[in-house]
């Protein structure tokens, strides 16, 4: 830990933690960023299925989808907390903080989406942090098991969503269905297909194009991202909240447990998830099995890997806390605001029409090779940026919004 002051404790554990889950949120959201929207599932519907795309899609399947973004999660979880202690130490309102930082987090969020990148999290964050704030003054360990008991009840209704499905598809396929029986599944099916040529297409127009689109027809997307997202959301905020308290991501933890917690979870998560993968490709990447698996099956290992990478990571920046490298990845994490979005600017623009407009051109494995070029730049320009100035440029924005008035920038 470091501090400027008393009343603002910087945790490099927190910051450089920050930076690789922002870096790592990119390696999970690329495909998105460069091909229509089921490829994220399965290399099946777009991307390739050459063996080099079975190899991307199968690494990224068990060890990224989902967990950088679970990582992401827990953090805006603990940051939450570590912001309500910052403003009751200096006796501020700790509501009128909070509430006033997630109104304008849910302004960026709103235009991200509509002006960005379909795939934003931030208006999601700022809705669902707002409900979590209400449980700030709860004892860890309940809010630990409140966590896990929504994420649990989440998990049993997106098994029974899922595999009704499934058996709508058996009745569909018997001998002798009704055209009701068939017609039912394929209205169920329509929420998850869609057209890879037009949105090809739409996502090459121009940008005025795509802003049109997006009020056209996904106007209520932000709030259906909500529902969709909640029981995942909100859980992994509380145990964020939880693990914070606990001193878990301020290193108030021995190496030994950090180790065990990292070792135990990754290593049970892996394991159910190589079945699920072997499955998926043993059924040629069967639509219906392939969102079975993303959206209900693999939910235990998401937490369990995603609360072990947690800690290996912790344990890294500990062993390493004084190595240059991991100061600027702390650097990351410190204008991670800027860094998330700035990542959507720099993808779209490399990926949609009014950029260079090679969404839907590269192979699946060949698109990662995009990700090292954003990583370089957010490592180079970050820490020179912090030598001179207090925030990164959004993190300033927000910050000086939230506070009704401009912040001092310059050190």
């Amino acid at each position: 830990m470091t501090a400027a002051t008393s009343s603002t404790p910087r945790y490099l554990e927190l910051d450089a933690l920050r930076g690789f889950a922002v870096m790592g949120i990119l390696l999970m959201n690329i495909i998105s960023f460069s091909m229509p929207d089921m490829a994220y599932f399965s290399p099946g519907i777009y991307g390739g299925t050459d063996t080099p795309d079975i190899i991307a899609w199968t690494l990224s399947f068990i060890f990224v989808d989902g967990k950088m973004r679970g990582l992401f999660t827990l953090l805006f979880g603990a940051s939450l907390m570590l912001v309500v202690e910052r403003a009751e130490f200096n006796g501020q309102s700790s509501a009128k903080t909070h509430y006033s930082r997630m109104f304008w987090l849910a302004i960026f969020g709103l235009s991200h989406f509509f002006f960005l990148w379909y795939g934003d999290i931030l208006f999601l964050y700022a809705v669902i942090g707002c409900i979590a704030y209400s449980m700030t003054g709860m004892a860890s360990a309940k809010l630990f098991r409140i966590g896990l008991l929504i994420y649990v009840l989440g998990f049993v209704a997106n098994l029974i969503m899922m595999g009704a499905l499934l058996f709508m598809e058996y009745q569909a396929a018997q001998p002798g269905a009704s055209a009701a029986v068939v017609q039912q599944f394929s209205d169920a099916m329509a929420d998850f297909t869609s057209d890879n040529d037009l949105q090809i297409a739409e996502t090459q127009s121009g940008f005025l194009t795509l802003l049109q689109t997006k009020l056209e027809d996904s106007l209520f997307d932000p709030l259906v991202n909500i529902s969709f997202n909640f029981t995942e959301t909100l859980p992994l905020m509380l145990i964020g909240m939880a693990l914070y308290k606990d001193g878990f991501f301020t290193g108030g933890w021995r190496d030994a447990k950090y180790r065990q917690w990292g070792i135990r979870l990754t290593l049970i998560g892996t394991i159910l998830m190589l079945p699920i993968a072997a499955y998926l490709i043993a059924t040629d990447f069967d639509l219906l099995k392939v969102l079975n698996a993303s959206l209900a099956w693999t939910e235990p290992a998401l937490l369990l890997m995603t609360i072990g990478y947690a800690a290996f990571l912790i344990l890294l920046i500990r062993t390493y806390a004084a190595s240059p490298w991991m100061y600027r990845i702390a650097s990351v994490g410190r204008t991670a605001f800027t860094n998330y979005l700035g990542t959507s600017l720099l993808m779209t623009f490399i990926f949609y029409g009014w950029g260079l407009g090679y969404f839907g051109q590269i192979d699946r494995a060949e698109v990662y090779f995009f990700v090292p070029l954003a990583w370089a730049l957010m490592l180079l320009w970050s820490k020179p940026w912090l030598q001179r100035f207090r925030y990164g440029p959004l993190e300033w924005l927000w910050r000086s919004l939230a506070r009704r008035a401009l912040q001092p920038m310059r050190i």
